[in-house]
């Protein structure tokens, strides 16, 4: 009976425990080197990514076809289906059809550069 007494005592801690471990990761996960947000703003503005989203830092426009991709930075997946990394976001601007089949979003004039530039912009969009 004691011992079970003591077990109980410890749940709390136990729980707390289990709870950090599920803290995310540093915000370095989403570092790309090489790349520049401002850069990635401005493809932002040149392709028009805002006439279907809405993105934090970018006055106009401010579409509703797609989801805002305000908070993108905590999310775990994108679009639900690919892990939040620097090289699947990437990969997703530029050709979202083709990682996401049946996907709305299109496949964006952007050279791999400019899609890096524009993963850089949206992770540091809560930093703001």
């Amino acid at each position: 009976m004691r011992k079970k007494v003591q077990l109980v005592r410890h749940v709390p801690l136990l729980l707390s425990a289990l709870l950090a471990a599920c803290k995310p990761l540093p915000d370095d996960r989403h570092h790309m080197p090489g790349a520049s947000a401002e850069r990635g703003r401005e493809a932002i503005e040149r392709v028009g990514c805002g006439s279907c989203h809405v993105i934090p830092g970018i006055r106009w426009p401010k579409g509703r076809v797609g989801p805002t991709l305000g908070g993108l930075p905590r999310q775990a997946l994108i679009a639900g289906k690919l892990p939040n990394r620097p090289d699947e976001l990437a990969r997703f601007v530029r050709d979202a059809p083709s990682l996401v089949p049946g996907i709305n979003m299109p496949a964006m004039p952007l050279s791999s550069e400019e899609a890096r530039d524009i993963a850089a912009y949206l992770y540091q969009m809560d930093a703001r």
